[in-house]
C-alpha cells in the first residue's frame, strides 16, 4: 500500500491540472469505498472527469501533461476522450497511478459530487454516495468482484433516504436484480 501522502501528491498534481483548464472532476472508485464504506487497500486513484469541457481543452491539457510528473501517451489521451473511454496517468515521481474516466457513468453525477475531507484539512470532490453505490453496480454488471463488498457497505450504511434514490437509479439502468443478489450476498470470506 502507497503511504497517504504519496496519493495526496499525486491526487494533488491531477486536480491542479484539471483546475487550471476548469475541467469539471470528482474522485471515484477505491476512496470513495473507503470514505462510504469500510477502510481498504486501494492501488489506484479513479477519477471522472467532464468530457466536453477536456475535450475542448484537449490540446493544452496535453500541454499541461508535457511539464508534469506524469506519464502519459497522447494518443491513448485523445482516444479514449473521442470514445468515452479510460486513460491512464502514472505519476514518475510517486508511481502512483490514476485511471481518468472522461465520462460519467451515472448520467448527472458530476453535478451531484460532494465536497468531503479525502486528506486531513483538504476538501476535494468526490462522488455521492448515491451515485458510488450505483457505479459500483454497474462495474459488478461488467465483471468485478471487488465491488460487490464495496456496495454492500455503502448501500448499508446510507440512510433510507438514500437508499430509495440508489434504487430508483437502479431501476432506471435495469440493474435490480443484480442488486437484490449482490444485497443477499454474506461479507464473511469463505
Amino acid at each position: 500500500m502507497f503511504p497517504v501522502d504519496a496519493f495526496r501528491s499525486t491526487v494533488g498534481k491531477a486536480v491542479s491540472l484539471f483546475r487550471a483548464l476548469e475541467i469539471p472532476f470528482h474522485l471515484t472508485g477505491g476512496i470513495t469505498s473507503v470514505y462510504y464504506g469500510e477502510p481498504r487497500m486501494t492501488q489506484d486513484i479513479d477519477i471522472v472527469v467532464g468530457n466536453d469541457r477536456l475535450s475542448a481543452e484537449l490540446e493544452s491539457f496535453i500541454g499541461l501533461l508535457d511539464s508534469s510528473d506524469f506519464i502519459y501517451d497522447a494518443e491513448s489521451i485523445s482516444t479514449a476522450v473521442a470514445e468515452r473511454g479510460m486513460f491512464q496517468l502514472l505519476d514518475s515521481f510517486e508511481s502512483l497511478k490514476l485511471d481518468i474516466y472522461p465520462r460519467e457513468l451515472i448520467p448527472g453525477e458530476l453535478k451531484r459530487s460532494m465536497m468531503a475531507e479525502v486528506f486531513e484539512g483538504e476538501k476535494l470532490p468526490i462522488a455521492s454516495r448515491i451515485d458510488s453505490a450505483v457505479s459500483k453496480l454497474v462495474w459488478i454488471s461488467k465483471g468485478s468482484h471487488k465491488s460487490r463488498r464495496d456496495f454492500r457497505q455503502i448501500y448499508r450504511l446510507a440512510s433510507p433516504t438514500e437508499q430509495g434514490q440508489v434504487q430508483e437509479l437502479v431501476d432506471q439502468l435495469g440493474l435490480k436484480d443484480l442488486m437484490n443478489d449482490v444485497l443477499g450476498e454474506s461479507d464473511e470470506i469463505a
